[in-house]
């Protein structure tokens, strides 16, 4: 199996920044796309930004030009730099990915617990 710990939520003022970061641990045999997703209050989880293997990137309208997703792959491990941050940006973000395990060719996905930002003043 996969497990995918997130960090780097906490509380930040609106125009602020923050890094997420989330590693990928288990019996990993590759990783595809690795994404972020947020949920606030009230409302469904949302597509945040995505990032292929190759490094081919998808963003949300909401957040072009202010968030920007990376990875590194020897480290299975993906970014989201969040800047000039807005209180709607208020959410717990969960890191995602596909991957397939030794001994199981099947790409199923994998969920972080999930990290909260609040963007407040």
């Amino acid at each position: 199996q996969v497990q995918l710990v997130e960090s780097g939520g906490g509380l930040v003022q609106p125009g602020g920044s923050l890094r997420l970061s989330c590693a990928a641990s288990g019996s990993i045999f590759n990783i595809y796309t690795m994404g972020w997703f947020r949920q606030a209050p009230g409302k469904q989880r949302e597509m945040v930004a995505a990032i292929t293997s190759a490094g081919s990137t998808n963003y949300a309208d909401s957040v072009k030009g202010r968030f920007t997703i990376s990875r590194d792959n020897p480290k299975n491990t993906v970014y989201l730099r969040m800047n000039s941050l807005k209180p709607e940006d208020t959410a717990v973000y969960y890191c995602n990915t596909d991957a397939t395990v030794w001994g199981d060719r099947r790409r199923n996905v994998y969920w972080g617990q999930g990290t909260q930002v609040t963007v407040s003043s």
